[in-house]
């Protein structure tokens, strides 16, 4: 039902993430290491790319802010067949008026890595930029079609092209899995002529409803403005546009998150499974909102090992069928 191709980018930083039963300290980063083949000293750096070769739509000039780029983080762990590697495409959060690249992005790739899956990571341009909608979502899924493209080139499969965004990138994420096409089969530029639907998602602590009285009202802002029309904040309020085709989520958040509200997730979760969509939610008692991999904070740092699980029963770490 859509088609596929890849292509994009990604940066480097500590490369794996502890599964929270070994703790952090070094012994345990060891054991999950040599667990996973890793060698760090192998590890290269990110490569920045540009997603759009000239400029972008809607760009406001030619500075860097005004180019919307990605880091490529190429997978590095042997085993598998090269060319059936997913991927994951990376949106940090930062309200839609900067981003958090490091924590929730940098790191993010190099936890990818340790799986054995390569990473992009996307610097799409916001609000604090002076960009509203539709520019981040046009970035996020020109890196879906960028991929796509490249898939052959990049050694990743086509049909496992997955999104995880951060809070504000959560949100961002989201769009990406309730707002896609198939291209653009007239195009001339053969990278729009690809599909931009994800294969699966994961949302960590996303912003999700938008107009709600729990909505983070400074993303809205960041995103529509100060008095944006009501149809437009309902299209972009993406529990109310999950639809039965909608990709496979992973999502967690904190009960106690004082910046987005778990609300947030739970609708979105809620809707999933009324269109009758996988779904894995989780939520954690308690924990700080933007917690990233949240080393050393207990509780939530079993995500990643709960997703990397999840991500194996949809078939995107192992040899199979693909998620969708």
């Amino acid at each position: 039902m859509h088609s596929h191709q890849p292509r994009l980018i990604a940066p480097n930083r500590q490369l794996a993430m502890v599964p929270a039963y070994l703790c952090a300290g070094l012994a345990a980063w060891l054991l999950f290491s040599a667990a996973h083949g890793q060698d760090n000293s192998a590890i290269p750096g990110p490569t920045e790319i540009r997603l759009w070769p000239s400029e972008a739509p809607f760009a406001r000039g030619g500075s860097p802010h005004d180019v919307p780029s990605a880091y490529w983080y190429p997978a590095t762990s042997a085993g598998a067949d090269e060319d059936s590697r997913s991927i994951l495409i990376v949106l940090p959060g930062g309200g839609y008026g900067t981003l958090a690249i490091d924590h929730e992005g940098h790191d993010i790739a190099r936890w990818a890595n340790s799986l054995g899956m390569s990473a992009l990571v996307v610097q799409y341009r916001h609000g604090g930029r002076g960009y509203r909608h539709p520019v981040p979502m046009l970035d996020a899924q020109r890196a879906v079609r960028l991929v796509r493209h490249r898939a052959s080139q990049w050694h990743v499969d086509p049909q496992r092209v997955g999104v995880i965004g951060f809070s504000a990138g959560g949100h961002l994420a989201s769009t990406l899995l309730t707002h896609f096409d198939n291209g653009n089969v007239d195009a001339e530029d053969a990278i729009d002529r690809l599909s931009c639907r994800p294969d699966f998602g994961i949302l960590c602590y996303p912003v999700i409803a938008l107009g709600e009285e729990f909505t983070h009202a400074g993303s809205q802002r960041n995103l529509l403005g100060e008095q944006p029309d009501a149809s437009l904040v309902a299209s972009l309020s993406n529990d109310k546009q999950v639809q039965q085709d909608t990709p496979p989520c992973f999502v967690w958040h904190t009960a106690d998150d004082r910046v987005v509200a778990v609300e947030n997730s739970l609708r979105f979760a809620a809707a999933l499974i009324r269109k009758g969509v996988p779904c894995e939610l989780h939520v954690f008692p308690h924990g700080r909102h933007g917690l990233g991999l949240a080393r050393g904070h207990v509780g939530p740092d079993q995500w990643p090992e709960l997703c990397s699980t999840w991500m194996k029963t949809i078939g995107v770490l192992r040899d199979g069928e693909p998620a969708r």
